[in-house]
């Protein structure tokens, strides 16, 4: 929010509110994240999964279950999406040859959508299997939790998707 606060430029500043009661360590005193800076939040050598936002506590999740089956999944938070750090999903993708993004958009017209399109356009070389998306169900959204949670992308969809795209 400090970065969005210090921009010239017109800002829209979005956060999750299943996030809000979450908690965790942050740096002593104030600091910002750039935009347009992806940070890897687990490294890994088999599957490149991007996420942003909840979706990246999903993929954490999903890695754990998945290097207790021997799959090393390196996660990519992207922080922000425009800019959007392609440099740091083209050299994740470049490492393990397979990409997976999770989005809890639909999937068509999705953050998904525009980063698969991406690396097709600038790494397609760089893949060994098709990209794969984890998006929420083409349903509309309902206004029950256990629905939402149920129709949304979750762990158990991000480990089955990357075992598959993993063979």
């Amino acid at each position: 929010m400090r970065t969005a606060i210090k921009s010239n430029n017109p800002t829209v500043f979005i956060d999750h509110q299943k996030l809000n009661k979450r908690s965790g360590e942050v740096p002593d005193g104030p600091y910002e994240i750039p935009f347009g800076v992806a940070d890897i939040k687990r490294e890994g050598a088999d599957v490149t999964i991007v996420a942003a936002s909840l979706q990246v506590v999903h993929a954490l999740e999903a890695a754990e279950k998945l290097a207790a089956d021997g799959i090393e999944a390196e996660i990519v938070d992207l922080r922000s999406l425009v800019p959007l750090d392609e440099e740091a999903i083209l050299t994740s993708v470049g490492k393990t040859g397979r990409l997976l993004v999770v989005d809890e958009a639909p999937p068509r017209c999705s953050v998904a959508s525009e980063v698969v399109a991406t690396v097709a356009e600038k790494g397609m070389d760089l893949l060994k299997a098709p990209p794969v998306r984890v998006n929420r169900l083409p349903v509309h959204v309902p206004a029950n939790v256990a629905l939402e949670d149920f129709v949304g992308p979750n762990t158990d969809r991000i480990v089955e998707a990357a075992k598959k795209l993993c063979g």
